[in-house]
């Protein structure tokens, strides 16, 4: 069969839910005449052609099969690895009489020229490559028994492994790993993109990702709303337009950065070097006294006033077209006073770090705000745990947004925008592990701020925040991820912030 490859360089930006996804197979099948045992095809010969361009020098396959339809995309792979002289094993997990439909057809074709089926008893030694075909993309409960064992087996080779749709173990809508999920080299997925793909701990597992619409019509999407956006600077930099010839300072903004108690200077210090480092015009710091007279040594363009009191803040709002307040503010006395006088202005707010923990005690609704947590302070607006807020981390992003306002920006690997607005939730799949350093947060909040003073409404200066810092983090990784520090990534933004 020649089927088209799927393109590596430029995944969709559409992500769907499983149910959307089956919806959408139903569609082809039912109202585009395309029959389910085709498409079984197209996606079995999809993924052995993955198989053989990244593995050329494989001989002997392993496909673990389960008794779904997921089992009968295996089924194919291993047919189309039979036809081309490759050693090919099957290895079943569940009732061979299980199988229906077109799994059941996918099987009797790989039988029919041939080929086995083994019980799993184990892995085989002697593989080149594993197929994970157990679980799609339905899972909904605990992996266990014999199907969690082969997963660890094949976890604790270190055979490369292509998965078919999705890591088995991996839920397809959160990201969450159900018990234990397959740890694949490659994720080759079919029809549309899991949200599941991009969210929670899937980076973990599912290697590189791949795409194929198994060429179903375009047509057939226009019937589904996609569930989240997929997002990247590449994209996200349109946002941006050219500066006119003739611009001035005060065209792109006036950024009031609030914070930096005692021993927390270089939190305040990293966020307004971030917003100049990203367009902003002007960036004043308000810190505490004690450290105001040299916060700005080493870099200028800063201007740094000490305050003492709420009051000193004043004069300081009536010049700044957006406020960021929290890094490094502190949950003393100080810090509640310049957080108490800030978090009632209609002025365009970025509120992180310990003015979140603030809010958290005292909560509002918030019109005209960017919240930035991680999720341990996401946890603590929530009044729930840490591994709550991961376990559906889409659905912590919304009720954040819908009990506080505004548009919150949920960090962590696969950072999550959510808005006020009728577009879908955001999703940022760029980032890297380098980026869990301290002071990187600081450092979103100032680019985010920026962007929020350079005339982007606050769902739009998120999601380009987000995608910024994250490409700025990959560029400053190219060094290597450990060792990376939060002042790499501020180096790294003006070569991509180019507009």
């Amino acid at each position: 069969m020649n089927r088209p490859m799927p393109d590596r360089g430029c995944l969709p930006h559409a992500l769907y839910r499983a149910e959307q996804v089956r919806h959408l197979d139903r569609i082809a099948i039912e109202e585009h005449g395309i029959p389910g045992i085709e498409l079984m095809n197209r996606a079995g010969a999809v993924a052995y052609r993955v198989l053989r361009e990244r593995w050329p020098n494989a001989r002997r396959i392993a496909v673990l099969a389960g008794v779904g339809n997921n089992g009968g995309d295996g089924y194919v792979v291993a047919r189309l690895a039979r036809a081309s002289g490759l050693g090919a094993r099957v290895l079943q997990i569940g009732d061979l009489d299980r199988p229906r439909g077109d799994a059941a057809e996918s099987l009797a074709a790989y039988r029919a020229v041939g080929g086995a089926v083994e019980p799993y008893q184990g892995l085989p030694r002697d593989i080149d490559v594993y197929v994970d075909a157990l679980l799609g993309i339905g899972l909904e409960r605990p992996v266990e028994g014999l199907w969690a064992e082969a997963i660890k087996a094949i976890n604790s080779q270190s055979v490369p492994v292509l998965a078919l749709d999705i890591p088995s173990g991996l839920h397809a809508d959160t990201g969450r790993v159900m018990g234990v999920a397959v740890r694949a080299t490659v994720t080759v997925t079919f029809i549309g993109l899991k949200q599941g793909l991009f969210i929670g701990e899937a980076a973990d597992y599912r290697g590189e990702i791949l795409f194929s619409a198994l060429e179903i019509p375009a047509v057939v999407y226009s019937r589904e709303i996609l569930s989240v956006r997929r997002i990247d600077w590449t994209q996200q930099r349109r946002s941006l337009p050219p500066r006119s010839r003739i611009a001035h300072k005060g065209d792109f903004g006036h950024l009031l950065v609030i914070g930096g108690a005692p021993g927390l200077s270089g939190a305040v210090r990293l966020a307004g070097e971030a917003a100049l480092r990203s367009g902003a015009g002007l960036v004043t710091i308000a810190t505490h006294p004690r450290h105001a007279d040299w916060l700005n040594l080493g870099r200028p363009e800063l201007m740094v006033t000490g305050v003492e009191r709420a009051e000193d803040l004043d004069p300081l709002l009536e010049r700044a077209d957006v406020v960021a307040i929290g890094p490094g503010l502190g949950r003393s006395d100080w810090g509640r006073a310049l957080w108490e006088r800030v978090r009632a202005l209609s002025i365009p707010l970025v509120v992180d770090a310990d003015a979140l923990n603030l809010l958290a005690e005292t909560a509002c609704l918030g019109a005209d705000w960017i919240l930035t947590p991680h999720p341990g302070e996401a946890a603590r607006l929530l009044g729930v745990t840490t591994a709550e807020v991961e376990r559906d981390r889409l659905e912590a992003a919304r009720l954040l947004c819908e009990r506080f306002g505004g548009v919150v920006v949920l960090k962590g690997s696969g950072t999550l925008v959510w808005g006020s607005s009728h577009r879908p939730p955001a999703v940022c799949g760029d980032g890297n592990p380098g980026m869990a350093t301290a002071g990187a947060g600081d450092v979103l909040t100032g680019v985010i701020a920026a962007l929020r003073g350079q005339g982007l409404e606050a769902e739009e200066a998120a999601c380009a925040g987000v995608s910024l810092h994250a490409a700025a983090g990959d560029v400053a990784a190219r060094r290597g991820e450990r060792g990376l520090i939060a002042s790499d990534i501020i180096a790294a933004l003006r070569d991509l912030s180019l507009t």
